[in-house]
């Protein structure tokens, strides 16, 4: 009988292991075996059933079995869920939860692109760190101004994350959406513009919400007025991300919103390499399922419900 067929042996080696909390080292001493020899017992006690790892986290965080599922499905690299809320906590939840998990990814030094929104305001107002980043650089990835609340334009959401984190930031004077084409390439083509909009796109990390049909987009609706409502392929928009509307298969929309729109475009988003989208919502189940067909996230941060509906 050969050393790794003496189960008595194997229980003894996983009992001291995985209930009397000795190393390897003291287990290959006391039993008098190498240490090689005892790795190869715990993990042959695995294969056999002898013992099972066994994680209680259900009182502590009971999505983790969901979360796995949406990884699994779409191939993400995490998926964080928090409880689903029908008051106004909902999206504070989503802010705290992002921020720790961006906070858990940053390293001083690098290019944080930010999108703009409510839910990017909550995420940015929930960053607390003892740790400060003076080498960190937070930029914005879409225009702003218009008739919305400023905080949450990415300007601002950009300049908070940067005050919380004692880092550097910059700002992009420029709007959301302008009257033509040809308006947008002068605008961005200006020096100052364009060394932001360049910054962006060498972006380390990006963390963006999704907008639900334009009708359900905070920003959005206060250009709605500039004709998007008449556009023909406005009824194969499901969603936006960094501004940019996007159809069933998380591909750009081929519209006059589009075309004006100044944001970071939709290649250049997948070239980051690391995309963080927090959103959720029974509004925006589809164009998160859209974003997460079309890769242009890596992490998903959102509620129970909607990680439920996007497995359906």
């Amino acid at each position: 009988m050969s050393y790794l067929e003496d189960r008595r042996l194997m229980v003894k080696i996983a009992t001291m292991y995985y209930e009397q909390g000795a190393t390897q080292s003291e287990i290959a001493k006391n039993v008098g075996v190498s240490r090689s020899l005892v790795s190869k017992y715990l993990t042959k006690s695995k294969q056999l059933g002898i013992v099972e790892i066994i994680i209680h986290d259900e009182e502590e965080h009971p999505f983790t079995g969901l979360e796995t599922k949406l990884e699994r499905k779409y191939g993400l690299r995490e998926v964080v869920c928090v409880p689903f809320s029908e008051s106004d906590q909902s999206k504070k939840h989503l802010g705290e939860a992002a921020s720790k998990y961006l906070l858990r990814m940053v390293k001083d030094g690098q290019i944080i692109g930010v999108s703009a929104g409510t839910t990017l305001d909550e995420v940015a107002a929930a960053m607390s760190s003892s740790q400060y980043f003076p080498e960190l650089t937070f930029v914005p990835l879409v225009g702003g101004m218009g008739d919305e609340r400023v905080d949450i334009h990415a300007n601002h959401i950009a300049a908070t994350f940067a005050e919380r984190l004692q880092a550097k930031y910059r700002l992009l004077h420029a709007p959301v959406l302008l009257d033509s084409r040809e308006a947008k390439d002068i605008i961005i083509n200006q020096s100052s513009i364009r060394k932001v909009c360049d910054t962006g796109k060498q972006s380390h990390i990006a963390v963006v919400g999704i907008g639900g049909t334009p009708e359900h987009s905070t920003m959005v609706k206060s250009y709605l007025n500039h004709g998007i409502e008449d556009d023909p392929d406005y009824r194969d928009v499901v969603g936006d991300i960094c501004y940019n509307f996007i159809n069933e298969k998380g591909e750009p929309v081929e519209n006059d919103w589009n075309e004006k729109c100044v944001s970071l475009d939709l290649d250049s988003l997948r070239q980051i390499p690391l995309v963080i989208g927090t959103a959720a919502g029974e509004e925006k189940v589809e164009a998160i399922r859209a974003a997460l067909r079309g890769k242009l996230i890596h992490v998903l941060i959102t509620d129970e419900v909607t990680a439920k509906a996007l497995l359906e």
